[in-house]
């Protein structure tokens, strides 16, 4: 059956489907209108915070010096991809565009990876959220380089987000060198309205305490923050304050037999691991034998454990032949080079083990992902985005 390729998403269908599909693009116009319109009401919101003390930093802040790849990494690595699934029967699902910031030496190596991974998600918002483009510092429409966003990161606390870690860093990080965690990266875009979210994943024992605040670990008690018990089915692993959501898609929809039920390990990381599929997962999302590798509308995650943190940006799922799933989240690390990964990804050759990383290497006993909702938040929400809450699920 021949297939093309929607021009609105660039997902590809089969001919048929296709009309059907692009029409579906124009069901979420009013949606959209609506999230623009919030946009340009936060854009030229000022909070608490005075407009003139905002317009300066619009103004002066600079755009992050990175290696851009031509064509972009995830196209590279959608490729590589594609040609793994000539040899076979693994299943893809990728974010959309995002451009790799690596740490640089002598300017944030051994502390700025919170501060790259915070950039990575900037460049796929702005490359594939309009609202988005919009809000994010001050609709400048480029990625700023760290100092501009410590500026940024303190008029969010500044406004009144998240009051537990701007008490921990006593509201001042500009020109600093100071690890952030999930918290700052949900606040800083927060501020923006956008709805960033937090999920804690650990053993029963680290409910009451919080990685996100740089330097902690189990066993330190620090500031309160809302947290959310969750367990039991996959069903269950994403909830919002009013209530919880379903994943948008299962893992059975994809001919691969129940999500929180699968024949394979389910416990400890696979639980982490099962989570990300889910997310990545979308209605949307059409795969067939000639099309194992899609991208989804869904953000890149900003994934952390205790001393780093890195950004996701897909997930593969390989069917073996003894009947098992091998499950490897794909991943772009602050750390590596982004002329090493682009060398490894032309030449196909070595790339995975610089993005690839299976069940087994999660051996942390703690991790924390932040993701990105669409939409822009209503002033009412936006007051509630202030207080941070995490969903906590047990390993």
């Amino acid at each position: 059956m021949e297939s093309s390729a929607c021009p609105f998403c660039h997902l590809t269908f089969p001919s048929l489907e296709l009309q059907r599909h692009a029409n579906s693009h124009f069901e979420d116009e009013d949606e959209e209108a609506k999230d623009l319109k919030l946009a340009n009401q936060i854009a030229s919101s000022s909070g608490s915070v005075d407009v003139d003390s905002v317009s300066p930093l619009i103004a002066s802040q600079t755009r992050s010096n990175f290696y851009h790849v031509k064509d972009g990494l995830i196209s590279l690595l959608k490729n590589c991809l594609e040609l793994e699934t000539q040899h076979n029967s693994s299943v893809t699902i990728l974010s959309g565009y995002v451009d790799h910031f690596q740490c640089l030496p002598s300017v944030d190596v051994g502390w700025g990876c919170g501060w790259r991974n915070i950039q990575m998600l900037s460049s796929h918002l702005l490359a594939h959220r309009q609202e988005a483009r919009q809000v994010l510092f001050g609709g400048s429409g480029f990625v700023p380089d760290i100092a501009f966003l410590q500026r940024w990161l303190e008029i969010a606390w500044e406004r009144g987000f998240d009051p537990p870690g701007a008490q921990h860093f006593k509201c001042k990080i500009y020109g600093s060198n100071h690890k952030i965690g999930t918290t700052e990266c949900a606040a800083l875009f927060r501020s923006f309205g956008l709805r960033a979210r937090v999920v804690d994943f650990g053993p029963k024992e680290s409910q009451p305490f919080y990685l996100s605040v740089p330097g902690s670990t189990l066993g330190q008690t620090v500031m309160k923050r809302s947290i959310i018990q969750v367990s039991g089915p996959m069903d269950r692993y994403v909830h919002h304050q009013q209530g919880s959501m379903k994943p948008r898609h299962s893992f059975d929809s994809l001919g691969y037999g129940r999500s929180g039920n699968f024949k394979g390990k389910s416990g400890g990381p696979q639980i982490l691991v099962d989570w990300v599929w889910n997310y990545f997962s979308d209605k949307g999302l059409t795969i067939s034998g000639s099309n194992r590798v899609v991208v989804s509308d869904r953000a890149p995650l900003y994934f952390q454990h205790d001393g780093h943190s890195r950004t996701i940006v897909g997930i593969q799922v390989k069917h073996q032949q003894n009947g098992m799933h091998q499950f490897n989240l794909l991943i772009m690390d602050p750390s590596d080079g982004t002329i090493a990964l682009e060398r490894s990804l032309k030449k196909n050759v070595g790339w995975q083990k610089l993005i690839k990383r299976g069940v087994h290497t999660l051996k942390m006993p703690q991790y924390q992902l932040c993701y990105i909702d669409p939409g822009i938040a209503s002033r009412v929400e936006l007051q509630q985005l202030k207080t941070i809450n995490s969903i906590f699920i047990e390993l």
